[in-house]
């Protein structure tokens, strides 16, 4: 997706913030449908993965219509924050000329900044959503809309090779 959207661009590194997901009764595969999907980052040579973690607690929120309902809520915690530290420390390092961002949250509005006003250096961003977060529309150097067909052209095949082996697609996914 990178070579595509990015195609003139030399890609030094790509760093995915994650954390893994703990399986719902409803669906019990979906840790192993995660780890497949890691293993197969894992075959790309300059992309290293950073994980948080999810909280998973009940809390009480309003019905529609009327009357409340426990709910059990999970949030992923840390990945903004892993983002926002290897961005800074990277520039810091002056590991990069341009910093590119798959991502549309304005929690990263901060870091960005400082990486563009503190450190001078451009920040990109590859916008999953369809609309571009207007917070940090002014911050960054330029942005790209993934679309639908970049995204289709850049699934893996359905069979990768690895260290360990062969391995699968998940039907399911």
């Amino acid at each position: 997706m990178c070579h595509l959207l990015l195609p003139k661009d030399d890609i030094h590194r790509i760093k995915y913030f994650t954390a893994l997901v703990d399986p719902r009764p409803s669906d019990p595969d979906q840790r192993v449908r995660q780890e497949t999907y890691l293993r197969a980052l894992a075959t790309i040579p300059n992309l290293s993965t950073f994980f948080g973690f999810f909280l998973t607690h009940e809390v009480t929120m309003s019905r529609v219509g009327g009357g409340y309902a426990q709910v059990i809520k999970t949030e992923e915690k840390g990945s903004d924050v892993n983002l926002a530290t290897q961005l800074l420390v990277d520039a810091y390092h002056d590991d990069y000329e341009i910093a590119v961002i798959v991502s549309n949250d304005s929690d990263l509005l901060m870091p960005i900044q400082v990486v563009t006003d503190e450190f001078i250096k451009p920040v990109g961003l590859l916008n999953p959503q369809r609309y571009p977060s207007h917070a940090l529309l002014p911050h960054v150097a330029f942005i790209k809309q993934i679309r639908l067909g970049v995204l289709a052209k850049s699934q893996f095949p359905l069979t990768l090779q690895d260290r360990r082996g062969s391995f699968s697609k998940p039907a399911s996914w």
